[in-house]
């Protein structure tokens, strides 16, 4: 199955939330037939959009056409965890920020992730603005939605009870500032303003079942994935090179806490060119995007997203820290 969000009508009008339907093609955006949004169905759970979607393709509603539509980004996060999954990635960047390769001890001892911001999620074809840099890149990742399980909230999983969690698999791609991102890591806290000014997510969400044919012997995603930068190929991989399966993923990330429903959770940034900074610590002379440039990513079994770079957005002027005399008690007012 695969479940989106999309506009087709005049402007005000509610998004359509439903089921693409059809061969390649011929799709059709066909509506939830109980009136559900994409939030509801997830938080219902597999099993109940299976029902759904059988509703759906024996009913008489006819949709409206994909080619007619514009697609929205297919959920509306509740949060989104994005983690550092691939060690060629890290190796990469490593060498562009240090000067040399290096993948910390820590990494291979567990995942790591940071929450980005769920306000600021893109629609597939929407531009994404430029803020405040001049080295901005582009992050190839898959993502896991997660869904509802009837009897879990979600807290401390195992991973096989993770594995339950995981409603679908949609393209992500985490824009980075990487000057900004520089700068703020440099006080050991981030990233921050260098990643949460866009966040795109798309086409649609393939459920998890789509790409069980793809799982290796050790329940990876053997699925491909490209990163195409103004019409070239700069990236590809294979997502099942990742240090842990996605139901490991999840199953950290509820660990002492919780996933929910709307959740979102990064793979991070595919190896060998899934972001250009990554191949500029491998010595590429590729520019930083710039306004006008267009980002295609493309997973296998998942589809594609397309994203032009859109304008420089000025933002007002910030002081910096103003040192004080860290004195302890307040003084007589004058």
């Amino acid at each position: 199955m695969r479940i989106a969000r999309w506009n087709a009508g005049t402007a005000g009008t509610a998004p359509g939330e439903g089921f693409v339907i059809g061969p390649p093609g011929r799709e059709r955006l066909v509506p939830f037939p109980d009136g559900s949004s994409v939030t509801e169905v997830l938080a219902r759970g597999a099993e109940h959009a299976e029902s759904l979607h059988a509703t759906a393709v024996a009913g008489s509603d006819p949709g409206v056409a994909l080619a007619e539509a514009t697609l929205l980004a297919p959920l509306v996060p509740a949060s989104i965890r994005d983690f550092v999954a691939f060690e060629e990635h890290v190796e990469g960047v490593s060498a562009g920020v240090e000067g040399t390769s290096h993948v910390a001890d820590e990494w291979y001892e567990a995942p790591t992730f940071y929450f980005t911001n769920p306000h600021t999620v893109l629609a597939p074809g929407e531009s994404v603005p430029i803020p405040e840099t001049r080295r901005m890149d582009f992050e190839l990742e898959l993502a896991a939605v997660i869904g509802g399980v009837p009897g879990s909230d979600g807290a401390n999983l195992d991973v096989e009870a993770a594995r339950a969690h995981i409603f679908g698999y949609t393209i992500m791609n985490d824009w980075s500032a990487r000057d900004l991102q520089a700068r703020e890591m440099q006080v050991r806290l981030g990233p921050c303003k260098g990643k949460d000014f866009g966040t795109t997510l798309g086409p649609w969400i393939v459920t998890a079942d789509e790409l069980d044919a793809f799982l290796d012997a050790d329940g990876f995603l053997a699925i491909r994935a490209e990163a195409h930068v103004r019409g070239e190929l700069v990236g590809e991989d294979l997502v099942a090179n990742m240090g842990w399966p996605f139901p490991e993923l999840v199953a950290y990330a509820a660990r002492n806490s919780r996933v929910v429903p709307g959740d979102v959770l990064g793979s991070g940034t595919v190896g060998n060119g899934g972001c250009l900074g990554e191949l500029w610590g491998r010595g590429s002379a590729l520019a930083p995007l710039e306004p006008g440039d267009e980002v295609r990513l493309v997973i296998e079994g998942v589809g594609e997203i397309a994203s032009t770079v859109g304008e420089r957005v000025a933002a007002p002027e910030l002081p910096p820290a103003r040192l004080r005399d860290r004195a302890r008690r307040r003084t007589a007012s004058a």
